[in-house]
């Protein structure tokens, strides 16, 4: 009876680590919240029709931390919080697009990939953007988080 009860002990813990959050986190990556992001973008609308072509990220405001970036990176879309991961929330934390780089406006200029969302040129850089989740359907994408 006892091998039973050690083999269920055994399962369980095993069910508790599978289960548990990503530990490959960094501690010091919180400096934006965890604010719900539900947004749908229709890409008929000429706001958001570039988002048709690869490489053309389109900021869309009032989402998120610091609003959206919304990406087509020619084989899927992605959606990164436009603020700064690496930055207490500032104005000058909010990323402006240059081509497929997000660019902080802080005196460091911190520059991150639009496509993977990771920090580009900066070893420190810790943190790379906050992901969200972008589903399309037809010419609507719906991003969440």
């Amino acid at each position: 009876m006892s091998f039973k009860i050690l083999k269920t002990c055994i399962a369980l813990l095993l069910l508790c680590i599978g289960c548990s959050k990503n530990n490959t986190t960094d501690s010091n990556c919180n400096f934006l919240a965890d604010i719900n992001v539900v947004a749908s973008l229709n890409l008929n609308l000429s706001q958001y029709n570039q988002l048709t072509f690869p490489s053309n990220p389109v900021y869309v405001p009032n989402e998120g931390n610091g609003g959206i970036i919304v990406n087509n990176t020619g084989t899927s879309y992605v959606a990164y919080d436009a603020a700064d991961p690496n930055h207490i929330y500032s104005e000058c934390s909010i990323l402006a697009i240059n081509g497929v780089e997000g660019v902080c406006g802080c005196a460091d200029e911190n520059k991150y990939s639009l496509v993977t969302g990771q920090p580009m040129g900066n070893a420190e850089l810790r943190c790379g953007l906050k992901a969200y989740i972008v589903e399309s359907s037809g010419n609507t994408l719906f991003i969440s988080n």
